[in-house]
C-alpha cells in the first residue's frame, strides 16, 4: 500500500530531524530509519495499530517519543502528524477533518 504525508506531517519530519541531529551527529538518521520502520510496519499491517478515533490509528516509534498518525484509505495511507508524544495531546486533531472527502 501506497502512503502519502500531510505537508504539516512532512514538516514535522523534517524538523524533528534537525533537532536530533543537532543534539547528536547522527541521531537524526536514527529517528527516521525508526519513523520508515514504523510506517513500513503500518503499511504491512495498517489495522494493527490503536485506534485513535474511528478513521484515524497511531503507531508508535520504537525509541522515541514519537507515533505516526496514520488514517486508511483503499489505496493509500495518508500519514496526518509525526506526533511528539510529549507534546500536548491531540494538537493534530485538526488535521483529520481537513483529510476526509
Amino acid at each position: 500500500m501506497k502512503f502519502e504525508f500531510l505537508e504539516i506531517a512532512q514538516f514535522e519530519l523534517d524538523d524533528s530531524f534537525e533537532y536530533y541531529e543537532f543534539l547528536q551527529k547522527g541521531l537524526g538518521y536514527k529517528f527516521l530509519d525508526e519513523v520508515k520502520d514504523a510506517i513500513n510496519r503500518i503499511e504491512i499491517f495498517p489495522y494493527t495499530w490503536q485506534s485513535i478515533t474511528k478513521n484515524t490509528r497511531r503507531c508508535l516509534v520504537k525509541n522515541f517519543p514519537y507515533g505516526v498518525i496514520y488514517k486508511i484509505y483503499k489505496e493509500k495511507i495518508l500519514i496526518i502528524a509525526i506526533a511528539n508524544l510529549h507534546r500536548r495531546p491531540n494538537y493534530w486533531g485538526d488535521r483529520i477533518g481537513k483529510t476526509d472527502g
